[in-house]
């Protein structure tokens, strides 16, 4: 069965649920000798409506919670700034403890030196929120044709999961198609439970999705699907034999699941990368072609593949041309500083076609 796309005019073209963080960036310096940073907002969930909004021109919104304190209003102004409207429920901040935006710090890595991620998600307003928080029927009142979550969002809380259950299950009964990321971190689900609470509270999430995001660890780990026995010659992080393999595991087990996406990354160094991507459409199997990346910044690489196969899909390409639209606009988003798209439609289109880095005169 093809995906259930709604063709009528919404309010909203995608809606997503998540975090909003604050990424500290020091650059190619190691964080624990950084003197000055950027500050990138981000959120995996946020950052694919942000993409199809600014690169994309789709009507995007998100649902999180906001903080009444001057990073609130930093991660506010960049929201506005990438078109996406906001759902805030709002917490007050008590002037010391919280609640808190969350914090990433990240250091680029470069050349042998891979990056380092670490976080202070401590007293997170995202992690309070709940069943109830949102009122469904007032956001989705015009229409939502896609709705999209992810298991960063889900690892935050015991609330954080049901609050995906809820809106997922609103969504479908307005006719949304429903995707998920699972976005598997094990420093994250590490403090509440590790590997078996990720399943547990995965495999809940993803009977009610539609489309599924997710490399061969984030299925193993997180939905504790057994992948294909793997030879010396499947070794390749290129394979992509082997995730069709995995995707057959999954599907049998959630045959509620349409379609399965993922980017396949062969890291050599830390800026340089060879970069594909596949699709697994109503069971049918799709390719990318393969890149090599010259990268500045990984982070929301996928991302930005996330949201440029959805718009393909949405705007009508066929599942290779929506494919190649989500390879490209990721392999475009590590070029740039940050974790949301600089992009133009254009540039993703031309790169998607066979484009190369010939200077545009």
């Amino acid at each position: 069965m093809p995906l259930p796309l709604r063709t009528d005019p919404c309010a909203l073209d995608f809606l997503s649920l998540g975090a909003l963080i604050h990424r500290l960036d020091p650059g190619t310096t190691p964080f624990r000798k950084g003197r000055t940073f950027d500050i990138h907002v981000s959120g995996g969930e946020y950052n694919v409506a942000a993409n199809l909004s600014d690169c994309f021109g789709l009507r995007t919104g998100i649902a999180t919670a906001m903080v009444n304190y001057p990073v609130g209003e930093l991660v506010q102004g960049r929201v506005r700034e990438m078109g996406v409207t906001p759902f805030y429920k709002t917490f007050e901040h008590d002037g010391v403890r919280g609640p808190n935006i969350a914090t990433v710090y990240s250091d680029r890595g470069h050349g042998v030196r891979a990056p380092v991620v670490f976080y202070n998600r401590a007293n997170e307003a995202a992690a309070l929120l709940k069943t109830g928080d949102f009122d469904w029927k007032k956001i989705m009142v015009g229409g939502v044709k896609w709705f999209h979550s992810g298991g960063i969002f889900a690892a935050l809380s015991e609330t954080t999961s049901e609050l995906i259950i809820e809106g997922m299950k609103a969504a479908k009964a307005q006719g949304a198609v429903v995707s998920f990321d699972l976005n598997y971190r094990g420093k994250l689900w590490k403090p509440v439970g590790g590997e078996k609470r990720a399943v547990e509270t995965l495999r809940k999430i993803v009977a009610n999705v539609d489309c599924l995001i997710g490399n061969e660890e984030d299925m193993q780990k997180g939905l504790g699907v057994k992948g294909p026995e793997v030879t010396k010659k499947d070794e390749s992080k290129l394979n992509a034999d082997v995730f069709f393999g995995m995707i057959e595991n999954t599907v049998k087990e959630f045959p509620n699941i349409k379609l399965v996406a993922t980017t396949l990354r062969e890291v050599h160094s830390t800026n340089r990368h060879d970069w594909a991507a596949v699709l697994w459409l109503d069971g049918k199997r799709y390719v990318s072609p393969t890149c090599q990346l010259d990268v500045i910044d990984r982070i929301g690489g996928g991302d930005g593949f996330a949201a440029g196969t959805i718009y393909g899909l949405m705007a009508g390409r066929d599942p290779e041309q929506a494919l190649k639209l989500g390879w490209a606009h990721g392999a475009l988003l590590t070029t740039y500083h940050g974790d949301t798209t600089m992009a133009t439609l254009a540039e993703v289109e031309a790169f998607a076609s066979g484009g190369g880095a010939r200077v545009q005169r």
